[in-house]
């Protein structure tokens, strides 16, 4: 009974230490950054109108736009997955990795409330 204690303790250690190691061609935080914001971009496009479009389908479409962003940020997908499943495993990584995605998004939304609000302010001073 023990020995199998021991046995899977073992494995389990060394299980958590393969999952940490950094892949060869790991993306640098700033570049996942980029390609994950890139990612949900295309994917809230495909949930937002591609998939109102009864012709078209989505998981296809989607697919597509993810290929696009593969190759507009020369980055292979199993490198970017590979990198992912690193920085899943470091939470540390990733929690600034995803805060700064969210600082974006909320940059974003500045200025596109800053916009909205600068073409209204011109259509009603033109009155």
């Amino acid at each position: 009974m023990k020995g199998s204690i021991v046995i899977i303790a073992c494995l389990f250690f060394l299980s958590c230490s393969d999952q940490s190691k950094a892949p060869s061609r790991l993306l640098s935080k700033d570049k996942m950054q980029v390609v994950m914001w890139d990612l949900l971009e295309a994917n809230s496009y495909t949930q937002r109108y591609i998939k109102l479009d009864t012709v078209k389908n989505a998981a296809l479409e989607n697919l597509k736009m993810q290929q696009q962003i593969f190759q507009l940020h020369k980055v292979s997908k199993d490198d970017f997955y590979k990198s992912y499943d690193y920085y899943s495993t470091q939470p540390d990584q990733m929690r600034i990795l995803l805060d700064s995605i969210v600082a974006i998004g909320e940059r974003n939304k500045i200025k596109m409330i800053e916009q909205q609000r600068g073409d209204k302010d011109s259509t009603q001073s033109g009155r």
